[in-house]
C-alpha cells in the first residue's frame, strides 16, 4: 500500500500539468480536425460501407489521438531545443528518459512528465 500513498502524494502536484496537457491536446485536436476536414468537399467524399464504419471511426480516432500527442511532443522538443541553444545547457538524463518513455508508449500519462520537466525550466508558453 505504500505505492498507493506515494501516488496520491505525487498525483495532486501533477494534476494542474495534466489539465494543461489535456487542454493543449484539445487545441491540437481542433487543428487536426481543421486540416483533415477541409481536404475535400463533403459531396466528393466516399461514404464507408456500413460494416466498415465502426472500424474506420475507431481507427480514425486512434490516428487523431496519436497525431495530436505527436504534435504536442514535437512542439515541446522545439521549445527545449531553443532553450538549450539560448542557455548553452545540455539535456538532462531524466528528461531524456521521460522522452524515451513517451516514444515507447505515447499517451497523456507519458507526456505529463516531459511537460513537468519543461515547466520547471520555465520554457512553456502555455
Amino acid at each position: 500500500m505504500a505505492d498507493a500513498s506515494e501516488a496520491s502524494r505525487s498525483g495532486p502536484s501533477l494534476e494542474p500539468i495534466t489539465r494543461r496537457v489535456v487542454e493543449r491536446l484539445a487545441a491540437a485536436g481542433a487543428a487536426f480536425d481543421r486540416r483533415h476536414g477541409a481536404s475535400r468537399p463533403k459531396a466528393g467524399r466516399k461514404k464507408p460501407l456500413a460494416t466498415l464504419a465502426g472500424n474506420a471511426a475507431a481507427d480514425t480516432a486512434r490516428r487523431r489521438e496519436r497525431a495530436c500527442l505527436r504534435s504536442v511532443f514535437l512542439e515541446l522538443g522545439d521549445a527545449h531545443r531553443r532553450y538549450r541553444m539560448q542557455t548553452g545547457r545540455s539535456g538532462t538524463p531524466a528528461l531524456r528518459e521521460a522522452a524515451h518513455a513517451f516514444k515507447r508508449e505515447p499517451s497523456v500519462d507519458s507526456l505529463v512528465p516531459v511537460v513537468a520537466f519543461l515547466d520547471e525550466l520555465g520554457i512553456l508558453a502555455w
